[in-house]
């Protein structure tokens, strides 16, 4: 993508109102307006709150939000430039119950409250393997402790991937750590009965691994 093109994009969600830019100081001294208060404030509902963190283009944000019309569904990511096609989606076909973050994922936890979110999507990460990138990989210690600090006491999370080592990692770590894994999968469309959630909603990257036959695998898990 061009910069004339990004700078275009930038320009356009600073118009959407479904669209939320905080800047990092407002986060780390606790004065984000929305934490605590998206759903009073913004959605004006009290309906359960569902995140994806590093939502890309927004596709499974915009896909869920469709399906589920009593949930709330917000798209995070630092790539504004991303996630404004979801954006622009979510407002050309009227979903009032999507909205678009952009913020980096390690400040999840200031920009939502103790006990304020219902789910967690986690779509086709970067598995992060190399070892000095271990800090930055979304299913770490350090990140499920940012999780359980947002997520009601029956809140879930969802991992979907391409990669078997993310896969792995996470399904060990998941294990040692002693949480709650309700379902897993390393092949969830070889599989008969795969959540309808998971097999039902492909992203543009997610149809190209289906067509070189890459295996999609899945976690659900509950964080203790």
């Amino acid at each position: 993508m061009g910069s004339k093109n990004k700078l275009k994009r930038f320009k356009e969600n600073e118009t959407f109102e479904n669209v939320f830019q905080p800047k990092r100081d407002e986060l780390v001294n606790n004065q984000f307006p929305l934490k605590g208060n998206w759903n009073k404030t913004y959605f004006k509902n009290s309906n359960p709150l569902v995140l994806e963190l590093g939502c890309g283009k927004g596709e499974y944000t915009v896909a869920l939000a469709k399906k589920y019309p009593n949930k709330n569904f917000i798209g995070i990511d630092i790539k504004g430039a991303r996630f404004w096609r979801g954006a622009k989606t979510a407002l050309e076909e009227g979903l009032p119950n999507a909205a678009f973050l952009r913020t980096q994922i390690e400040l999840v936890d200031d920009a939502f409250a103790n006990n304020e979110v219902d789910e967690i999507w986690i779509t086709f990460p970067d598995p992060q393997i190399k070892y000095k990138r271990t800090k930055h990989r979304m299913t770490n210690s350090g990140f499920l402790k940012r999780y359980k600090n947002i997520l009601k006491p029956d809140g879930v999370v969802n991992l979907k991937t391409d990669s078997e080592f993310m896969h792995g990692y996470t399904l060990g770590l998941l294990h040692g750590e002693g949480h709650e894994v309700l379902y897993a999968n390393h092949n969830v469309y070889k599989q008969e009965g795969s959540p309808e959630d998971v097999t039902g909603i492909q992203t543009f990257y997610e149809s190209q691994y289906l067509e070189q036959n890459k295996p999609i695998t899945y976690i659900r898990f509950k964080i203790k």
